[in-house]
């Protein structure tokens, strides 16, 4: 950020930090003391300094108009933020703190982040590097970066300085979390997703936890270059998408599914209608004529709750010639399975699953959850004849990510869903730097759907199905 301008009245001494050239005060001689003491001079001035944080935080709110610090463009807008500097340098010079050049942009730049953006975790939330950031209490916050968690050196204030960042997110999407509603799904304004969960459930103070969302948007090209995938992999499904399969994209948590989803999506053809339904808005589709639909949790009432079970009965009167769920939690996982068998093909969804075995026993525990008594047969035949491909995602122990298994659907059999392996990842062990080793290998059979694919206008080369 600019170097603020300085004030009239020039400040000589910090009681944060000694500048050069000042006399040695009694902070540094304590330092020749025994340990216990230099502790007890080093609390009261990281005291001094929260008290005095604290006092021009209440007043900046006091001074500035709150209406256009919540205003989404604020964080860009050098104006508000000018305004801002103006106003903490008059009134520091107000209090008459000594405060030394490096505490002064420490302080400044704080309370700028606090105002208008997300307090001590912007600085992370700027960082391209950081794909999640957790928040267990005010006191331990974690990031991951290239798929492995460690420990940062920010903190919160306190509780209370915890609650007002995650007011701040939940309220920008019109949601609550307190007491009464400890838990809450939300998003940032670049797509983010946010979970957030207080006290009374949250023994050890309020966990925050936001997955990040890149600003390139990827495609199935960029996955190969990761090592996530090949080049018949790719080809195969893109032409999957185009010809309107039906796709479910199974992985454990963190694994790539909605990045995967998003990247599956540029091959979506522009003239079609796409129908999005997610609990929080995180998709980001690489098409133009996309309808996003979010869920609406219950008022203090209990009332007035939108579920994606009634989502996706409205979106079937929207004319959508594709669904797509971000991730199948429940009930609704019979409605899309419908919508899927009754003309809209090439619909998409995501579902937490290990294996693509495990997604197929995972869809039908949700159909039971529709409440709808339907028996075993007639929702194994439902998804039989609904789902075309199920792409298996996985996370590594040293961080990468693989699409480590591409199955088709093939039928039913003695009352069991029949599918075969297109494409597997067969893993040989990790190398001397923990890297995991391991090839993509093409299972040996032409799919069954290469027939609706040639039926389309398109060819599957034979040589992308030879195993190597």
């Amino acid at each position: 950020m600019n170097q603020p301008n300085q004030p009239n009245q020039p400040f000589q001494k910090s009681i944060f930090s000694k500048k050069e050239g000042e006399q040695t005060s009694d902070a540094d001689k304590a330092a020749t003391l025994p340990h216990k003491q230099t502790t007890n001079t080093s609390s009261k001035s990281e005291n001094a300094y929260k008290d005095l944080k604290k006092k021009l935080h209440t007043k900046l709110l006091a001074e500035l108009d709150t209406s256009k610090v919540n205003n989404d463009d604020v964080k860009t807008n050098e104006k508000v933020k000018n305004q801002i500097v103006n106003l903490i340098e008059t009134l520091l010079t107000e209090e008459g703190v000594p405060l030394g050049l490096s505490d002064r942009k420490k302080l400044i730049e704080e309370l700028i982040d606090d105002i208008l953006g997300l307090g001590p975790i912007e600085p992370l939330l700027r960082d391209t590097a950081v794909n999640d950031i957790l928040v267990n209490g005010p006191k331990k916050v974690y990031v991951e970066r290239k798929g492995v968690l460690e420990k940062t050196d920010i903190i919160f204030d306190d509780e209370t300085h915890l609650m007002r960042v995650i007011g701040r997110i939940v309220s920008n999407v019109g949601r609550r979390v307190d007491e009464s509603s400890p838990m809450v799904d939300a998003r940032l304004q670049d797509g983010s997703r946010v979970n957030a969960i207080v006290l009374p459930l949250s023994i050890d103070g309020a966990a925050l936890s936001i997955r990040k969302f890149s600003e390139k948007k990827f495609i199935l090209d960029d996955l190969i270059k990761f090592g996530a995938m090949t080049e018949n992999m790719c080809e195969m499904l893109k032409l999957c998408v185009l010809c309107r399969l039906n796709i479910i994209v199974s992985g454990g948590t963190g694994s790539g599914k909605t990045t995967f989803l998003n990247a599956l999506s540029r091959y979506i053809p522009n003239h079609e209608r796409v129908v999005t339904i997610e609990d929080a808005a995180e998709l980001q589709l690489q098409r133009d004529h996309v309808v996003r639909l979010e869920t609406r949790p219950p008022n203090l009432e209990g009332k007035g709750e939108i579920s994606q079970r009634d989502l996706v009965k409205n979106a079937l009167r929207m004319r959508p010639e594709r669904i797509i769920l971000g991730e199948i939690r429940s009930g609704e996982a019979l409605d899309l399975l419908q919508a899927m068998n009754t003309g809209h093909d090439g619909s998409m969804g995501t579902l937490h699953a290990n294996t693509a075995r495990d997604a197929f026993s995972r869809l039908e525990t949700m159909c039971l959850m529709s409440g709808i008594e339907l028996p075993q047969r007639a929702i194994r035949e439902q998804i039989a004849s609904a789902v075309n491909l199920i792409c298996q995602l996985n996370r590594f122990s040293d961080g990468s990510r693989r699409v480590t298994q591409i199955a088709e659907v093939t039928g039913m059999e003695n009352g069991i869903i029949t599918t075969q392996d297109i494409f597997i990842f067969e893993q040989k062990g990790v190398d001397e730097n923990g890297k995991v080793k391991g090839i993509f290998k093409p299972a040996g059979i032409r799919p069954v759907f290469s027939k609706k694919i040639e039926a389309m206008g398109y060819k599957l080369p034979p040589a992308m199905f030879n195993p190597t």
